[in-house]
């Protein structure tokens, strides 16, 4: 498997994926929501996008990185964060380290960067994911959720770096 920015020619299948793996929720995406998830072109434009592919270039999954407060996409505010999101792994490949794999390259990219925390938000429903996020020492940080106006709970975890700067 490797881990790497998402192509032009990937922003399709990638957006497919996305939706495909978010409607496996038991609380899948809004039609609204699901138009951002599939609008992988414009997460290009304010942040990384990465994606896993097999050894034959096949699409296993994606995840945006965003390392600028200033972009649309981030969650966060402090300069010395970043973030992920919209992090899904094709419903087939699941169980195989492709979300972890993930994960750990935002991590380095966040390390590689300077950044002191890397955030993210998750829903109640997402609980494998939760489950994968602290497997990596992600801890909760209530005090940084969001309610939504529908209700949906987003839930703040974060990883603090700074103990493991080089």
């Amino acid at each position: 498997m490797q881990i790497r920015p998402a192509t032009s020619e990937e922003y399709g299948p990638l957006g497919k994926l996305t939706i495909a793996a978010y409607r496996t929720l038991e609380r899948p995406p809004t039609p609204e929501y699901a138009a951002v998830l599939a609008d992988v072109a414009a997460r290009t434009r304010e942040a990384d996008v990465l994606v896993a592919v097999d050894e034959h270039g096949d699409l296993l999954g994606g995840v945006t990185y965003v390392g600028d407060p200033g972009s649309r996409f981030a969650e966060f505010e402090a300069a010395d964060e970043a973030c992920f999101r919209m992090l899904a792994v094709d419903p087939a490949a699941r169980g195989h380290g492709v979300g972890g794999a993930l994960v750990e390259a935002c991590i380095q990219r966040a390390r590689v960067d300077g950044k002191r925390a890397l955030t993210l938000y998750t829903t109640d429903y997402m609980f494998g994911a939760q489950q994968l996020y602290q497997r990596f020492g992600f801890h909760r940080a209530a005090e940084r959720d969001i309610i939504l106006d529908s209700g949906l709970v987003l839930r703040s975890y974060v990883l603090e770096l700074h103990e493991n700067r080089h």
